[in-house]
Formats: structure tokens, C-alpha cells, sequence
């Protein structure tokens, strides 16, 4: 249990470390959204670059024995370059 305590011109909270551990609210950005009956706190996401290789990893696996069927190809030969007058 907690109350509102008076930050200059806002109020906080003072949330207790093992909720703080429990919950993965420490060293990382918060996200508050407004609920019909309150407010939930969570952590933001983890965009950063520190997951990029996992998430590339990821994906490779996914997509190992897939055909990729990209345009690339297409966009690739020189036949609109023909009528081009240099």
C-alpha cells in the first residue's frame, strides 16, 4: 500500500523493490496508461539496438528453408535503360 506524495507541481509514488523486481520495472522506461479503474504501469519495450541479434537470429530460423519472393529482380536489369539517351 502506498499513497501520492506532492513532487513540485506533480505527485509520485514510491513503489517497493520487490515489486519493482517482480514486476521488471527496474533500469528500464515506463509506460503508464489510464484504465477505467486506475492506472497500469509497464515497461516499455525494449526497441534498442541490444536486441538486434537475437531478433535477427529469430527471424533467419523462421525463414530458413522459405523462397523469397521479392520484386528485387525486376528492378535489377537494365531493360528500362534502352530508350534512355545518355
Amino acid at each position: 500500500m502506498t499513497t501520492l506524495t506532492k513532487i513540485g507541481n506533480s505527485q509520485g509514488i514510491r513503489i517497493p523493490k520487490p515489486l519493482i523486481q517482480q514486476a521488471h520495472l527496474e533500469n528500464v522506461s515506463l509506460e503508464l496508461e489510464l484504465l477505467e479503474n486506475g492506472l497500469l504501469i509497464r515497461p516499455i519495450n525494449n526497441t534498442s539496438r541490444e536486441t538486434w541479434r537475437e531478433n535477427i537470429k529469430q527471424i533467419l530460423l523462421k525463414n530458413e528453408n522459405s523462397q523469397d519472393e521479392a520484386l528485387l529482380d525486376d528492378f535489377l536489369n537494365d531493360n528500362d535503360l534502352e530508350d534512355w539517351q545518355w
